[in-house]
C-alpha cells in the first residue's frame, strides 16, 4: 500500500483522537463514514498489517495522571524484530519505533505511579 484513499485517510483522521467510547465503536464509526462494520474493521486489519498503524487501543495524557517516560534501547538487528514484538504487546507501551540511531529502539511508556514504571522498565 503505497498512499492511503480517501476512506482510509478519513478513517484515520476522524478517529485517531475522537474514539468513539460506546459499546459499539466501531459501528459508530462506520456509521459517521457511510460503511458497514466490517468494511471499518477490514480498512483498519489492512492498514495494521501494511504497518500503517501499530494498534488500536487508548493513548493517555501523561501529563493528565501518572508517569510516562520515553525509553531507548540498543538492540542487536538480528533481535529487534523480537524485543520490538514483545515491547509491543505491553500494555503500558503507547509507541515503540526503531530509529536509525545507536540507541535503535524507542518507546513510551505511561502509568499510574513511579513503582509501576519501574516494574515495567524492569520487565
Amino acid at each position: 500500500m503505497s498512499k492511503l484513499n480517501q476512506l482510509q485517510e478519513r478513517l484515520l483522521n476522524n478517529f485517531q483522537k475522537n474514539f468513539p467510547i460506546s459499546p459499539t465503536p466501531y459501528a459508530d464509526i462506520a456509521n459517521d463514514l457511510g460503511i458497514t462494520e466490517t468494511e471499518v474493521l477490514e480498512i483498519l486489519g489492512e492498514l495494521q498489517t501494511v504497518g500503517i498503524i501499530s494498534r488500536i487501543g487508548p493513548v493517555f495524557q501523561p501529563n493528565s495522571f501518572g508517569v510516562s517516560t520515553l525509553a531507548t534501547m540498543a538492540i542487536p538487528e538480528l533481535k529487534l524484530a523480537e524485543i520490538a514484538n514483545y515491547i509491543s504487546s505491553l500494555s503500558e507501551v503507547n509507541h515503540n519505533y526503531e530509529r536509525e540511531h545507536n540507541f535503535n529502539l524507542w518507546f513510551v511508556i505511561t502509568v499510574i505511579t513511579e513503582k509501576n514504571l519501574q516494574t515495567v522498565l524492569a520487565k
